[in-house]
């Protein structure tokens, strides 16, 4: 085998792996940069040895126990330092060290607390995101860069900051209990699903789409469902990632111009990810116990669209109920939004408008562009060719996406 070869294994076992070899480091020295340190020294070493003696049956296992053998070298460098400085009569007093743990094969759990200590709350939303896809998607700091839309440089910092806010507010590497974990859940498939979003209608750029994003989240998810199989919404988010994915390869054309739901080729729809999404959607309910979380409710709503064979057959009274259900759970003004929308479909276009202008003044909608351009959909459908040509033309100049720009121009120029 050329070396060139090996060195491509490498990496690519390792883009798998890291995830697992950050947590096992993580969980014996107990910080993230640490851990991520070790992961690296572990990455060498594989780059260093597996030319000579090919790459092994179980590389992930091998880095794993490499990783985990330099970090309990660290912290016994670091009680044996913390000893010495006791001896020598520093009057100080070291905090201890933690408690080295047995080598067992506990790694999914030690997975679990990563992407709970990467979702913490005491980061911001940009930070979350950074540090999750470079801890958990495996992805360097220049992709996440390309990823976010974001300087490289501004995403490094990020990515620092968020690790020494971790370390000096203590963060403990472990999975909530009780209240708080329903809390801290809640953050983590907030960051999932914020990736996910970003992937599938990109708020900025030139492309709608961001497939790299959407199938980061997808793979996030996916291992939230093995690890937490007893959580309903997990798998509610699976299954609302798996739907809106399943449409992916129809909201564009071609020349990657976006195409409206109305519009797109349901036969273009992955078939085995609607099915997947469905299954996760039914794992859903069975674990909800006849409690339904705001995922599973708006993966109810995407099975409504993948069930109607055409635009035409979509139960829209339905999507309305479950809009009700979800705004009552969750009140926000883009779900009070997106409502009006369904309140079209199955009311008519006058109804929904009344809705809409009543959301008019909502200071977290005064710059989101699809307010005027639902709007605009709205004053089109009832003949209001001018009022809907303006609203187009608002919310062409409201969106940082290029793409959506053009729809919404090509859309004003129609009336």
């Amino acid at each position: 085998m050329e070396s060139y070869t090996v060195d491509e294994t490498i990496e690519t076992v390792f883009r798998i792996e890291s995830p697992r070899v950050i947590a096992a480091a993580a969980r014996i020295v107990r910080d993230v940069g640490r851990a991520e340190e070790l992961a690296q020294d572990a990455l060498v070493a594989a780059l260093e040895q597996w030319p000579h003696t090919g790459i092994p049956d179980r590389p992930g296992a091998w880095l794993i126990a490499t990783v985990r053998n330099r970090a309990v070298d660290v912290v016994r460098r670091d009680q044996t330092y913390a000893r010495k400085l006791v001896e020598i009569g520093r009057g100080l007093e070291p905090t201890p060290a933690p408690e080295l743990p047995a080598d067992t094969d506990d790694i999914d759990d030690d997975l679990l607390r990563l992407i709970f200590v990467a979702c913490h709350p005491v980061l911001s939303t940009p930070a979350r995101i950074a540090l999750t896809l470079r801890l958990l998607g495996g992805l360097t700091t220049a992709e996440i860069a390309r990823a976010v839309l974001a300087p490289e440089s501004t995403v490094a910092q990020r990515i620092v900051r968020a690790k020494r806010t971790l370390a000096a507010r203590q963060v403990p590497f472990e999975v909530p209990v009780g209240p708080d974990r329903a809390a801290r859940l809640s953050s983590v498939l907030e960051v999932v699903y914020l990736i996910f979003n970003e992937g599938y209608s990109a708020t900025a750029g030139d492309d709608l789409l961001r497939p790299g994003l959407c199938e980061d989240a997808l793979r996030l998810a996916r291992v939230l469902s093995a690890l937490m199989p007893d959580e309903p919404e997990v798998h509610g988010l699976l299954a609302l990632l798996y739907l809106q994915a399943s449409r992916t390869g129809a909201r564009v054309d071609a020349d990657g111009t976006p195409v409206l739901l109305a519009d797109q080729d349901r036969g273009r729809w992955n078939r085995m990810l609607v099915r997947l999404g469905m299954e996760s959607l039914q794992r859903a309910g069975l674990r909800g116990h006849g409690r339904v979380g705001p995922y599973s409710v708006q993966a109810a709503i995407a099975a409504c669209h993948a069930r109607a064979a055409r635009y035409e057959d979509t139960d829209w009274a339905t999507i309305t109920a479950l809009y009700d259900r979800l705004l009552e759970s969750t009140p926000s003004p883009v779900v009070a939004l997106n409502r009006a929308v369904a309140v079209s479909m199955a009311r008519g276009p006058a109804v929904a408008l009344e809705i809409v202008d009543d959301l008019a003044d909502e200071p977290a909608l005064r710059d989101y562009h699809l307010l005027p351009s639902v709007r605009g959909d709205l004053l089109s459908r009832l003949g209001r060719d001018g009022d809907a040509r303006a609203e187009f033309e608002r919310a062409a100049a409201l969106t940082r996406n290029a793409r959506e720009r053009e729809l919404l121009l090509r859309r004003a120029q129609r009336e």
